[in-house]
C-alpha cells in the first residue's frame, strides 16, 4: 500500500493525541500550580465569580504589537508570508526576498521599538478612560513579549531588548489601571505549520521554507507542524496538536502569570488542551486569590460559550455584540484597525473614528459587556497623528458622559429604535452589521435608581424616550428630574403616558451619544 508523508503524518498524530489523552488523565496531579481555591478541572472553575471590578470598568485599552507590526503591513503576517498568493506573500518577495531565504526569524530582529514610551501611552489611555489596559504577551508567531524562562525567541534577548510586558505593566499599575495580557501562542503549532511548505509553482516551487530548518525549530516548532504546511489543512482547534507542545504551552503560561501577576489573561480562542487549560486557569486564579486576601480578583476570557456557561471565565466576543442582554458581564475586543499595524489603514485613512468606538461602546455597556479596544502601535511604538485622533475624540466624549458608563448595570431592555429591529443575532464579527447608531436609537445604563438614557445622536429639537413614558411596560413610574449630562443649566422636559420628551439646547455638550440623567420619584 503506497503511504503518502501526509497520511503518516496523520497516523502519527493519531497516536499522539492518544497519548494525550492518557497523559491529561493524570495531568492534574502533576502541573504545579499556585495552591488556592481552585484546582485544574471544570468542575472547580464552575465555582468562579467575575470581580466587580471588571463589571465596573466597561473600558478598556488593548496593546497588539509584536514583531509582526515591525513590517507595518497587517495581521498574521508571519503566516501569510509563507502562503503563496496572499497579499504578505507578495510584498514579502518584492521586499524582503523568498521566504526559503529570509524567513520570519530575520525579521524578528527589525522590530526596534525604538519610540516606544509606555508612561506616556498609559497617560493617554487613562485620560481617554480606559479602567485596564491589555499588553499581548505572546502571538501565534511564537514570540514571547516578556523575559520567557522557556523561549530564546522574546523581546528581551531579540529586537526591541525590553520587557514589553514588565514595561506595560508597570505603566498601568502607576496609573491605577488594572493590567492583562493576551496570549495566542496555544494554536501557534498548527498556525505556523505553513512555514515548512514551499511554492507549488514557479520558479522556486518545492524549495522548502526556512521553516524547516531544525536549528530554528524553538520558532517554527519541529517536523510534526509540517501536517499542516497546507493552508487548507489549518483547522481552529487542537486536534493533533502533540502533547509535548502542549505541556510547553502550559509552562510559558506559567511563567507568564507567575511572574506579571495580571488582573486578566486573554486566550484567543476555546479554553485549550483542558488539564492544561484548567490549570493554567486555576493557577491564574489562585495567584490572584494569594495576592487579595484569598478573594480571586483576576478575570479570564474565552470566545467558546460553552467555557463561560458556568463560572469559569468572561465570554470574549471578537469583533461582535451580544445584541441582546446577557445575565453575565461578557466582553468585545476589536480594533481601530489591523489587529497588527498596518500603513496602508493609516495612509488611507481607514480606521474606525471616534463616534464608531463610542457608538460600540455605549451599545455594548447596555448590553452588560465591556469594550476592549486595540490601537496597533507601528514598529516604532509612536501612535501616529490618526489614531491620536481617535484617542482625543474617544477623551472628549468621555470627559462628560463616563458618568453613565463606568460602574453601571444593564436596565430591563437595554435599547430601543430602528437599531433595535434590524440586529442580527448576536455572535463575533457581527460588528459591521449594524446600521450606524442615529438620534432615533436609545441604549441605556443604570446605577442604582438612577437611569441613564444614552440618545445616539443629536435630534433637531427634541429627544423622545418611548420606554420611559409612563404607561410603557419598562417605567419605573414618574419622573422626579432629567438632566442632560455636560449641560449647566436644566432642560426642560415632559413625561407623559407615551414618552419622555426632552427639549435640547442650543448647543449640545458632547460630540457622538448624549446621556440623559433620569431620577425616578
Amino acid at each position: 500500500m503506497y503511504i503518502t508523508r501526509r497520511s503518516m503524518l496523520a497516523t502519527l498524530a493519531g497516536g499522539a493525541a492518544a497519548l494525550t489523552l492518557r497523559r491529561n488523565l493524570n495531568a492534574e496531579a502533576t502541573l504545579d500550580i499556585q495552591k488556592g481555591p481552585f484546582v485544574g478541572t471544570r468542575k472547580s472553575l464552575q465555582g468562579y465569580q467575575i470581580p466587580d471590578w471588571f463589571r465596573d470598568a466597561k473600558f478598556g485599552i488593548w496593546s497588539h504589537w509584536g514583531p509582526q507590526s515591525a513590517v507595518e503591513h497587517g495581521d498574521w503576517y508571519a503566516r501569510n508570508m509563507y502562503i503563496q498568493g496572499s497579499p504578505q506573500y507578495d510584498y514579502h518577495i518584492a521586499r524582503y526576498g523568498h521566504p526559503s531565504k529570509v524567513g520570519y526569524k530575520d525579521l524578528c530582529p527589525q522590530w526596534k521599538a525604538a519610540d516606544f514610551d509606555p508612561e506616556y501611552l498609559m497617560g493617554l489611555y487613562k485620560k481617554a478612560g480606559a479602567k485596564y489596559f491589555v499588553s499581548m504577551g505572546v502571538h501565534h508567531d511564537n514570540f514571547d513579549l516578556w523575559n520567557s524562562k522557556y523561549n530564546r525567541w522574546n523581546a528581551v534577548k531579540i529586537g526591541p531588548h525590553k520587557d514589553i510586558v514588565g514595561l506595560w505593566r508597570k505603566a498601568a499599575l502607576n496609573r491605577g489601571l488594572k493590567f492583562g495580557v493576551s496570549e495566542h501562542l496555544w494554536i501557534s503549532y498548527k498556525w505556523f505549520g505553513v512555514s515548512h511548505g514551499s511554492d507549488a509553482v514557479g520558479p522556486l516551487a518545492g524549495v522548502p521554507y526556512d521553516g524547516t530548518n531544525s536549528a530554528y525549530s524553538d520558532i517554527y516548532h519541529d517536523a510534526g507542524a509540517a501536517m499542516w504546511s497546507h493552508p487548507k489543512d489549518f483547522q481552529w482547534n487542537a486536534d493533533g496538536i502533540p502533547d509535548s507542545w502542549r505541556h510547553h504551552w502550559f509552562l510559558r503560561m506559567k511563567d507568564l502569570v507567575d511572574n506579571y501577576q495580571p488582573d486578566l489573561l486573554y486566550t484567543d480562542g476555546a479554553l485549550p488542551f483542558e488539564s492544561y487549560g484548567c490549570g493554567t486557569v486555576a493557577n491564574l486564579l489562585n495567584q490572584s486569590a494569594r495576592l487579595h486576601g484569598g478573594q480571586t480578583q483576576a478575570v479570564y476570557s474565552s470566545k467558546e460559550p460553552k467555557d463561560c456557561a458556568i463560572g469559569t471565565c468572561v465570554l470574549d466576543i471578537e469583533r461582535g455584540l451580544a445584541n441582546e442582554l446577557k445575565p453575565a458581564a461578557w466582553q468585545t475586543d476589536t480594533c481601530i484597525g489591523d489587529w497588527h499595524y498596518n500603513i496602508d489603514l493609516y495612509q488611507k485613512h481607514g480606521y474606525k473614528s471616534a463616534k464608531t468606538v463610542v457608538d460600540l461602546l455605549v451599545d455594548i455597556v447596555s448590553q452588560n459587556g465591556n469594550l476592549l479596544l486595540n490601537i496597533p502601535l507601528p514598529n516604532s511604538g509612536k501612535l501616529d497623528s490618526d489614531e491620536l485622533q481617535v484617542v482625543e475624540g474617544i477623551t472628549d466624549w468621555m470627559a462628560v458622559n463616563s458618568e453613565a458608563i463606568y460602574g453601571t448595570r444593564p436596565w430591563k431592555i437595554y435599547g430601543e429604535g430602528p437599531s433595535t429591529q434590524r440586529q442580527k443575532p448576536g455572535g463575533g464579527f457581527n460588528e459591521n452589521d449594524r446600521a450606524a447608531l442615529t438620534a432615533a436609537d436609545t441604549r441605556f445604563t443604570a446605577k442604582g435608581s438612577t437611569l441613564y438614557a444614552f440618545v445616539m445622536g443629536w435630534p433637531e429639537k427634541q429627544a423622545v424616550v418611548k420606554a420611559l413614558g409612563s404607561s410603557s411596560p419598562q417605567s419605573p413610574g414618574k419622573i422626579e428630574n432629567v438632566d442632560l449630562l455636560g449641560y449647566k443649566d436644566r432642560v426642560r422636559w415632559k413625561q407623559d403616558a407615551n414618552a419622555l420628551t426632552v427639549d435640547l439646547p442650543s448647543e449640545r455638550p458632547s460630540n457622538h451619544a448624549i446621556a440623559f440623567k433620569v431620577i425616578f420619584a
